[in-house]
């Protein structure tokens, strides 16, 4: 579609056609859950946005609740929607659709769109994102905080190890050569500084989708009801992940932590690492050193799974909460608000629109980084999501960490994964 359709019908944001009136004799009040997953003062942003959009919209009030991280987000809003008072809108990974769809928990946004503006907003945003928004021929989810994964480096580290500091590792080996280069040990031969950094808490199922992308192979069917977890690239991608901090001995032995992994950069007890885009502002604000963004190192291919979370609809709520949520999530993903969410957050804004506003451009131009996570969309492909998603990642996430320690082979780690994977999805074939 034309992009400038987009701006104007997302930039319109005046209600719903299909949607049911909003009373104008009381405010609409909706709860709005909001997990807190990454650095930075995202809940400042949070209640800035909710307060201007209350300003622009007299007649819904609307409460941000940050529930902590996704899971316990997402723990939370099934509880309340088992209660029969879940939050009217939420924010939760966009890996989640098939476990709320199960739950009858969320309802598809495709019914309440009848005018050319409504159904131009949802057109608008990027088809990688909406991979993980669909299913079935409806839209449940709608993109707001996404992301890839992509690789940070310290520049100033790449100096003194001798490499050029505006040139990240393009491949594999490069990645592991460099990485070499730039662990540091004392004189004891005590490690102060390692090479690279993949983390192996939390979200090690993601990073390791990635590294089986990049060697040839997707973890999941489009249906969510299949996983590939012993496929050869899932192996020649642990393998690697594995031999990093057992064989090159330049990735710290064992797990990682996700939470930690950032301020590990910060300190220069790693010269790179990999995470979230999410994580990009974070990195600008508190890195003291100058530090480049690229995207991921190839293997067969470059690549890298989406990932961040969607703006849900309870099934749950009235009809004028229904509409109400609706219409805050068209306010928040507006070309120049996504544009903003994406400048103070480091998340990928959500649409192609975003990236044409004034602000967004003069951000580039002056920050080039901002641009990389955007770029590797090409590339990129739908977070691993599954029906009984959080038991399906969990198997996958043990094993990956058993791996990651030595306790079990990789080869059997994944079979493992696989196995408990084939046996929870079965049901759903």
């Amino acid at each position: 579609m034309d992009r400038r359709s987009f701006v104007k019908g997302a930039a319109a944001t005046t209600g719903l056609a299909a949607a049911p009136a909003i009373a104008q004799t009381a405010p609409v009040e909706i709860s709005f859950f909001y997990p807190v997953a990454v650095g930075g003062a995202i809940t400042a942003l949070v209640d800035r946005f909710a307060a201007d959009f209350m300003k622009d919209n007299p007649g819904i009030k609307v409460t941000p609740v940050y529930a902590g991280t996704y899971q316990e987000t997402l723990v939370k809003v099934l509880t309340a929607h088992k209660s029969g008072a879940p939050p009217a809108l939420s924010v939760l990974l966009s890996t989640d659709m098939f476990t709320l769809i199960d739950e009858d928990a969320i309802v598809p946004v495709d019914g309440f769109l009848k005018s050319d503006a409504d159904k131009a907003w949802l057109g608008g945003f990027y088809p990688g994102f909406m991979a993980n928004s669909r299913t079935g021929g409806k839209t449940w989810g709608i993109p707001f905080q996404r992301s890839t994964i992509v690789l940070y480096w310290n520049k100033e580290a790449y100096r003194e190890a001798g490499l050029n500091p505006d040139k990240p590792p393009g491949t594999w080996d490069e990645h592991t050569a460099f990485a070499e280069k730039l662990t540091k040990r004392d004189a004891s031969g005590a490690v102060t500084q390692w090479g690279t950094q993949i983390p192996s808490t939390g979200f090690n199922y993601w990073l390791l989708q990635a590294l089986a992308i990049e060697a040839g192979d997707v973890l999941a069917n489009d249906a969510g009801d299949k996983t590939s977890f012993d496929a050869p690239g899932a192996i020649a991608g642990l393998q690697y992940w594995v031999d990093l901090g057992q064989k090159h001995k330049v990735h710290p032995p064992g797990v990682v932590e996700w939470g930690t992994t950032p301020k590990d950069f910060f300190e220069r007890k790693t010269a790179m690492m990999w995470t979230t885009t999410g994580n990009l502002t974070n990195v600008r604000n508190n890195a003291k050193f100058p530090f480049g963004v690229a995207m991921l190192p190839a293997q067969k291919r470059r690549g890298s799974p989406t990932g961040g979370g969607n703006m849900v609809i309870a099934k749950k709520a009235s009809p004028e909460q229904q509409a109400a949520a609706l219409k805050f999530a068209q306010w928040l993903t507006t070309p120049e608000r996504a544009a903003q969410w994406s400048i103070d957050t480091g998340y990928v804004a959500v649409a192609p629109a975003a990236y044409e506003t004034p602000r967004m451009r003069d951000y580039v131009a002056s920050f080039p980084p901002a641009a990389v996570a955007r770029e590797q969309l090409q590339y990129a492909v739908a977070e691993l999501s599954t029906h009984e998603n959080q038991r399906v990642t969990k198997a996958l996430t043990d094993n990956v960490q058993a791996a990651l320690t030595g306790a079990k082979p990789v080869a059997d780690a994944l079979k493992a994964a696989q196995a408990e994977a084939e046996r929870i999805l079965k049901a759903y074939r």
